[in-house]
């Protein structure tokens, strides 16, 4: 895997020297993380050779659109929530797979991939939650509450693969697979009950599920920033005595 550098000044023309270093290390860890890759590796050694990368990411963030776009149409119909499901799917495929397919065709460009890749989610998650606020399943206070917990989360993240050079794809074993599951199975779900009792009210389904999301990606900003902050502090402790300045 390469990357560019230079010491020239900013710029087009900077962009000069390479160095073999990957730009950070990928950690992953969730409960599906290794069936997960020995099937993405299956397939991208299966796809036609004119399918590339980007094709692939340009899939996943049209299908987080549509998926959106079904969230925000169940207002009439309410079986729009399979084309949902189906729309999650697919986003998988395109999602997953891009970084898949480059590295299997040995055609990494890891600072583009890395940009794009994540800017479409970002733009993804707009879309989706922006279709479930417009929703009858969540209200929109939730579902902004949801994306601003998301989007602090993935500022998190981002800031730690930089400062240290790893970029944490799960956290407790959970990972964009299985939160994409579990939207999928609580979609369904809505098709029966989209209606919850607690303490003798009735909320909905997804503005429970969607507050419990939240407050879990908050509890997981703090301890990822806590063990980063101190990581760094350890790493870049000062000397206990600084040196002499001569005068």
């Amino acid at each position: 895997m390469t990357t560019t550098t230079s010491t020239a000044a900013p710029g087009v023309s900077g962009l000069s020297r390479t160095f073999t270093r990957p730009p950070h290390v990928r950690e992953h860890g969730s409960l599906l993380a290794g069936v997960e890759k020995r099937a993405l590796v299956w397939m991208a050694e299966r796809l036609p050779r004119w399918i590339h990368s980007d094709h692939l990411t340009a899939l996943g963030l049209m299908a987080m659109a549509a998926a959106g776009a079904a969230y925000w149409a169940s207002a009439w119909s309410r079986w729009t929530l399979l084309l949902v499901v189906a729309a999650l799917a697919v986003n998988w495929f395109g999602d997953s797979l891009d970084g898949t397919l480059a590295r299997v065709r040995d055609r990494q460009r890891p600072r583009y991939g890395f940009y794009v890749d994540h800017v479409s989610d970002i733009m993804g998650a707009l879309l989706l939650l922006g279709g479930l606020g417009l929703s009858p399943y969540m209200s929109a206070e939730v579902a902004l509450i949801l994306l601003v917990a998301y989007l602090m989360v993935s500022a998190e993240v981002y800031l730690a693969t930089h400062a240290r050079g790893v970029f944490r794809v799960s956290f407790l074993k959970v990972g964009p697979t299985e939160l994409r599951i579990l939207l999928a199975f609580g979609t369904l779900y809505l098709l029966r009950q989209p209606w919850i009792e607690l303490g003798g009210a009735s909320y909905r389904l997804f503005d429970v599920g969607g507050t419990v999301a939240s407050a879990g990606m908050f509890g997981a900003l703090l301890i990822s920033a806590a063990r980063n902050t101190v990581a760094l502090h350890r790493a870049e402790r000062h000397p206990a005595h600084p040196p002499s300045v001569q005068r």
